[in-house]
């Protein structure tokens, strides 16, 4: 299973969680191909990330006045060698995944993303699913609509894409938030189709400067 699978995980100043990430990836998927995106980080991420020396782990460097999440994320999707990707906060960590669930997805036409359940973890306390977590509901969809939003509802922090299709169909770099919304609108309106499945499951660990938590999301 993990030679089928690349694991895209940006970051910046992620030491309080990135070990927990990388452990639910060993956990629930093996030994696959990460790509790490770093942000410039200068705390402890990218030590507590070499502790992981069993994985084939490929480290890159993007310059904090040259970031966005689209940037970040399309410069670890070009590396990726295996067949299916895996976008993972850094900051999250997998407590629920079933590869065969998520390939037997992926493989039906028209199917070009998969995105799973996040449940938000506020200094380790589940939290009231309000808001922008309300999204993450008990019963799988396809193009799961958010009213609050008034727009088709998407989250990368826990998502999986076919390689071939992703690297065709990169993220739009100009966005400073909400790339995956933008993403995945673009992509419904021409006829495809993306998926929420609730049994793939992340916490989502709160912190400070994440985006994720700021308002509604």
């Amino acid at each position: 299973m993990d030679k089928d699978i690349s694991v895209i995980i940006r970051c910046r100043n992620e030491e309080r969680y990135i070990g927990y990430s990388i452990q639910s990836v060993t956990d629930y998927i093996g030994k696959p191909e990460i790509i790490i995106v770093d942000n410039e980080s200068t705390d402890d991420t990218m030590k507590i990330i070499n502790r992981f020396e069993y994985h084939d782990i490929t480290k890159l460097k993007i310059g904090k006045n040259n970031y966005t999440p689209g940037k970040s994320l399309n410069l670890g999707i070009k590396q990726c060698t295996n067949e299916y990707i895996i976008i993972l906060s850094a900051h999250c960590e997998i407590t629920k995944f079933n590869f065969d669930n998520v390939k037997e997805k992926l493989d039906e036409e028209d199917v070009v993303a998969v995105w799973g359940k996040q449940i938000p973890i506020w200094d380790g306390k589940k939290i009231t699913r309000r808001y922008m977590w309300s999204n993450f509901g008990d019963d799988s969809s396809n193009n799961y609509w958010c009213e609050n939003e008034s727009r088709y509802f998407f989250h990368n922090a826990f998502s999986m894409f076919k390689t071939d299709y992703l690297k065709k169909n990169l993220f739009d770099e100009k966005w400073a938030s909400k790339e995956d919304r933008y993403w995945a609108n673009e992509k419904i309106k021409q006829n495809k189709i993306i998926h929420y499945d609730h049994r793939q499951e992340v916490k989502h660990h709160y912190t400070p400067n994440g985006a994720t938590w700021m308002g509604t999301g």
